[in-house]
Order: structure tokens, then sequence, then C-alpha cells
């Protein structure tokens, strides 16, 4: 029973002497240009410093979005639980860059104030509790280039109908005469 406890012991000491101490992680995120119109390409950048990661969590927030924030890519997806926007980091600076082609995402952005956020580890806006984050905010104004529309002749659906119609009835009349 001496050696039970012993063991229990000398566990709980190495578990002690092992515990290391928390880094203090910085992040920082900067936007360029800081004020875009929709449809445009904006940099995402910056650096961490105090943990070694592969890669850096992205979400954004703002008009008409989900308040816990969505991936940059789909503002349809609320961010957390593994559905992030990553950005791969530098390991040997802590740097990293995000190209953010707001011409290409999911969903409706609609003109406003959004906020950009960087996290060290995969949490969304309600949930993280550190202060293992940074942010900058992107003024989006409406986009300044015309919609573009694939144009579509009235006639098309028509003709279209007419056509399978006109199958259809042939194949009928072909089975008829089987």
């Amino acid at each position: 029973m001496r050696w039970v406890c012993f063991l229990f012991f000398t566990a709980a000491l190495l578990g002690v002497m092992a515990t290391p101490v928390a880094a203090s992680t910085v992040l920082s995120i900067s936007a360029s240009p800081q004020q875009a119109h929709i449809g445009d390409v904006v940099i995402l950048n910056g650096t961490v410093s105090g943990i070694t990661t592969i890669a850096v969590y992205l979400f954004v927030t703002g008009p008409e979005l989900d308040v816990r924030g969505v991936t940059l890519d789909n503002l349809n997806i609320p961010a957390g639980r593994g559905l992030f926007t990553t950005a791969p980091v530098n390991l040997s600076d802590g740097s990293w860059t995000y190209t953010w082609d707001t011409s290409v995402i999911l969903g409706t952005m609609e003109p406003g104030k959004y906020t950009i956020y960087v996290e060290s580890s995969p949490l969304d806006r309600l949930r993280y509790t550190s202060g293992d984050y940074a942010t900058v905010d992107i003024e989006f104004l409406p986009s300044d280039k015309p919609a573009t529309r694939t144009p579509l002749e009235p006639a098309l659906p028509l003709v279209a109908m007419g056509l399978v119609t006109t199958l259809g009835l042939w194949r009928y009349r072909i089975k008829k005469e089987i």
C-alpha cells in the first residue's frame, strides 16, 4: 500500500513540474484597403507570436450576419464547431496573409461596417474567453460594378416546353402503334 501512495505522490509531483507555463499569445491583423466596394479584393495579414501554430482562424461579423460570426467564403455558415476560414502561418516569422475576394463569396453582403476576427483557436465570437484574438474593421460600400446577368431569351422556356411536349407525344404515338 505504501508503494501505491508513493507512486501517486510521484505522479502528482511530476505532473505539477511538467505543467507548462502558459505563454502570452499576441495576434495582429490589418486590412488593405479598409474601405472597399462589395466585390473588391481585400488583403488581410498579420502576425502571431507566443505560440507555434500552422494556421490562424478568421471569421467576420457585420450587417445581417450571424452574431457568432461567419466564414469569409460563405456568409451563410456560422463560424465555430470546425467551420472557419483559415490562413497558413509562416513558421519562421509568425506572419500570415489571406486574400479575401468578396466577388466570389456565397451569401449576400450588404453595404456597411464589417469586423474581421483572427484567433489562435477555433472558437466563435461568443465562446472565446481569453484575449487570443485581434480585430480589424472594414467599411464596404455598394458595388461599383454593374451586376452581371446571363441574358436569356424570353422565348427559350417556351421553345423548351414545346420540344418536350413534341417528344412526349411522339413517344406516346410509337408506344401506341406497338
